[in-house]
């Protein structure tokens, strides 16, 4: 099978996205049922860490055990990319050892430079320009709770026509947003402090058709289907942190923003959040919050992602 790597989001189609998001569905259902599904036994994954994380790590070694594999995990000390050994050496000897690459690093060129030598795909768990595994979660976790069809099963197709409201920073989480709006049809409601706007260019978008920027965030949020924002400095950007909290404190959403937006509209965050700052506790803690939704689906829509890297489409 031809080696698919997933870099950022738009690396898949439309079609394929709709596949998982129905393949995730399939996958928590036997999760919670306790159902075994070991469709990728004596496959490895290796997780390469440069920047530090909880959920990524989690969700993708559970996952990966779940579904019958093993995982390896290096470290910054471990891995030494780019350092001790050129990415394209480390590529090529990692790629031989096992079947599945995850890498969270600081620039996309790292991963790419890395995927253009691998032997086996290679999956983008956060870099400083995308975050296409959260968005899968996020997507599928809005399907979940307002896109099921009378039977009760997610219709990939109900996230048409949407709005999804982006308050905050221009970063790697806004980017994956609109290369998802542009790829599924809705729309991003995308505001942010002067100085942090998205870069187009960077999102890699054909058009802007698919999103609006709005200079108020209160407008950004009226209609909304969905409210979700980020840490106002992510990692990397430590040095900024006083300098942020100054330009962004307009831009922490509060009850007033999610009255504006739909009656039924969901709040997320990709976690972790700091109450007070990007986001008021009533918001995060309230009912219409599925913060906690959103982070176990990452678990979930990973382990659709690795099963269709290695297996294709598997129907059970």
């Amino acid at each position: 099978m031809t080696i698919r790597h997933f870099l950022q989001f738009s690396d898949f189609t439309a079609d394929e996205h709709r596949w998982l998001f129905q393949r995730a569905a399939e996958i928590k259902r036997k999760f919670k049922n306790y159902e075994k599904y070991h469709p990728l036994a004596d496959r490895t994954l290796a997780m390469i860490f440069e920047k530090a994380s909880t959920r990524t790590r989690v969700s993708f070694e559970a996952g990966m055990y779940q579904l019958g594999g093993s995982v390896v995990h290096l470290t910054t000390g471990d891995s030494q990319l780019g350092r001790a050994e050129p990415i394209e050496d480390s590529a090529k000897v990692i790629s031989r050892m096992v079947d599945l690459v995850m890498i969270r690093t600081f620039g996309q060129d790292k991963i790419e430079r890395f995927a253009e030598h691998s032997r086996v795909p290679v999956i983008n768990g956060l870099t400083n320009e995308f975050h296409p595994c959260q968005i899968l979660a996020d997507l599928f976790t809005f399907l979940e709770h307002r896109g099921l069809d009378a039977q009760g099963r997610i219709d990939p197709r109900a996230l048409e026509g949407r709005v999804v409201a982006w308050v905050g920073d221009g970063n790697n989480m806004a980017n994956t947003w609109l290369q998802a709006a542009e790829l599924l049809g809705f729309t991003v409601h995308l505001s942010t402090p002067s100085g942090y706007e998205v870069n187009q260019d960077v999102a890699g978008l054909r058009s802007a058709d698919s999103y609006k920027v709005f200079a108020d965030p209160m407008e950004a949020c009226q209609g909304a289907d969905l409210v979700t924002t980020d840490v106002w400095t992510s990692m990397g950007f430590e040095a900024e942190n006083e300098e942020r909290r100054k330009a962004f404190a307009n831009w922490c959403v509060d009850a007033e923003m999610m009255r504006v937006a739909r009656p039924d509209a969901l709040f997320m965050h990709c976690l972790p959040a700091h109450r007070g700052e990007e986001v008021q506790a009533e918001v995060i803690d309230g009912p219409q919050s599925v913060v906690w939704d959103e982070a176990e689906n990452r678990m979930h829509v990973q382990k659709a992602l690795m099963e269709y890297l290695l297996l294709g489409r598997v129907t059970d």
